[in-house]
């Protein structure tokens, strides 16, 4: 019922607020409650990006790997592996920038009226010799065969200067 979701809530806002103390207790009432393993390991990896992201990449990969260590296992034994990615999220470094960098982009994509902006033709892929000649890929300046980055837009031509990191147009 609602205490499923109410006990998830606790765990989440426990490991985001360091506490690693109240991260094992919710995480304990949940399994000896019989909750799902998986459910509470694929919660997890989306903690992994949500509040930790780029603070502590390595996060990512311990929450995978709990989730195929609870697939692999299942209870009681996988308690463990459970309880040690969530002590490593509650220590963790927390960085939620991918999060709202990703959030922003949405909504410039959602706030968009008319036809989205085209893909610049130097960052098209030609194939053919048809795409070439439209002039697909054209000036694209191929970051590995330079010493230094080269200056390139990326962005189409109507997005150009917005940051969605900083949330405003530069």
């Amino acid at each position: 019922g609602e205490e499923h979701y109410n006990c998830i809530s606790a765990l989440h806002k426990s490991m985001r607020g360091s506490d690693e103390n109240a991260s094992l207790y919710w995480l304990a009432r949940m399994l000896e409650g019989g909750e799902d393993p998986l459910y509470v390991a694929r919660r997890l990896v989306r903690f992994a990006s949500e509040d930790i992201g780029l603070a502590d990449p390595l996060a990512l990969t311990q929450a995978v790997a709990a989730y195929q260590g609870c697939h692999f296992i299942g209870m009681p034994e996988c308690e463990v592996i459970l309880a040690q990615c969530v002590v490593y999220f509650a220590r963790a470094p927390k960085s939620i920038e991918v999060y709202r960098a990703y959030g922003n982009v949405k909504e410039c994509l959602r706030m968009h009226t008319g036809p989205l902006p085209p893909v610049p033709l130097h960052l098209r892929n030609a194939p053919t010799r048809l795409m070439k000649n439209l002039g697909y890929g054209k000036g694209y300046k191929y970051n590995p065969m330079y010493k230094e980055p080269v200056e390139q837009d990326y962005l189409p031509e109507e997005l150009k200067g917005r940051d969605f990191f900083k949330e405003r147009e530069t």
